[in-house]
């Protein structure tokens, strides 16, 4: 698999199989994402796994815990305008339609937004965190980091799923990794091998065409 074929493939998964996923090949992954360019070679992420070993009891204390009254960083703009709005939405609908669950059934959707606190049912799943020292600038090379590793773990055979919602469980995963007080957490990540039964896993979201977005002067 070349880098455009990997790049096209990707895709957020949502349901996973129970197949299980070796710790070596997660740290080979992680070792090589690791390459990723970072402002100053700071190099700002911070990694903790959940391996098959550890998840029961992490989904155990995940799912004893309360949500927090709000999440550590605001994970889209209180006033999100047009396109970016429609974009959000659409996305939504599209998904929830794959799932066969209609708008009004408020019920439903919140059962399915759950899910992301059980990694979708993968068999593995790490958070990433960032020192709170950092600026905006990190925070993109955070992103430099995960998008390597998706593509890296695409070539491996493995599906993601780059998952901000756990944002809003922070303290719980705190309190369940012990991580220092200066570290924030940003997202965590699923990681495993996509249910291709699922109809959710046929879900491929739609990109602005490049007019709307780049100019050539």
């Amino acid at each position: 698999m070349n880098v455009s074929e990997a790049v096209a493939a990707r895709k957020s998964i949502r349901r996973f199989m129970d197949q299980p996923v070796s710790t070596d090949l997660l740290k080979d992954l992680l070792t090589k994402s690791a390459r990723a360019p970072s402002g100053g070679n700071l190099q700002p992420w911070r990694i903790f796994t959940i391996t098959a070993e550890t998840m029961p009891k992490f989904l155990e204390h995940i799912g004893g815990s309360e949500f927090q009254k709000a999440p550590e960083y605001p994970i889209y703009p209180a006033e999100l305008k047009s396109p970016y709005r429609d974009s959000r939405f659409k996305v939504g609908e599209d998904m929830y339609a794959l799932l066969g669950i209609p708008r009004e059934d408020k019920g439903a959707r919140l059962a399915n937004l759950a899910k992301n606190y059980e990694f979708f049912g993968a068999p593995v799943g790490f958070f990433c965190c960032v020192d709170r020292c950092m600026g905006p600038p990190q925070w993109s090379d955070l992103g430099m980091f995960l998008q390597s590793f998706m593509l890296l773990a695409e070539e491996a055979g493995l599906s993601t799923c780059a998952q901000e919602a756990w944002a809003a469980r922070s303290e719980a995963v705190k309190a369940f990794l012990n991580y220092d007080d200066e570290l924030m957490l940003f997202c965590g990540m699923a990681i495993g091998y996509k249910d291709e039964r699922e109809p959710v896993n046929t879900l491929v979201s739609d990109r602005e065409p490049l007019e709307n977005w780049a100019q050539f002067v």
